[in-house]
């Protein structure tokens, strides 16, 4: 199996109220059969109704709140990157779960909730370094001794 995630689909409980909030932190998609397509680079982040997502994966749609083991992250070029889109996402909605703050690895970050309770983790982390478009290569770790 080749390593490559296509697509990442959250389940959402209304799909314009999350296609509002993504647009207000800059992201452009397109709906089609009430269904949100946003390019993420080389992938697509999906925005489909949470009873949906659950039925077509076959299983019961529990609406637990709790934490549901999975986060979004997005690497930044700064710190001050970091601050700024912890700032437009407060203000899109989201809610911050853990203020940016330095990290044990020497980098930057904090985490924030989307409207659904979706964890994005948002860091700027030295030892990830990012093309001019974005795609992050994960570093050789066994040449950093």
């Amino acid at each position: 199996m080749e390593q490559r995630i296509s697509l990442v689909t959250l389940g959402v409980s209304d799909v314009a109220r999350a296609k509002a909030f993504y647009e207000q932190l800059g992201w452009h998609g397109q709906e089609v059969e009430e269904t949100v397509f946003l390019q993420a680079g080389g992938l697509a982040l999906v925005l489909w109704g949470r009873e949906k997502l659950a039925a077509d994966a076959g299983i019961s749609d529990r609406r637990a709140d709790g934490f549901g083991g999975v986060t979004l992250a997005q690497n930044v070029r700064s710190r001050e990157e970091v601050d700024e889109l912890m700032a437009t996402a407060t203000k899109a909605g989201g809610r911050v779960t853990m203020p940016a703050r330095e990290t044990f690895y020497g980098g930057y970050a904090g985490y924030f909730a989307d409207p659904d309770g979706h964890l994005w983790e948002i860091a700027w982390n030295p030892g990830f370094t990012l093309a001019a478009d974005g795609t992050l290569t994960v570093p050789d770790f066994s040449a950093m001794d």
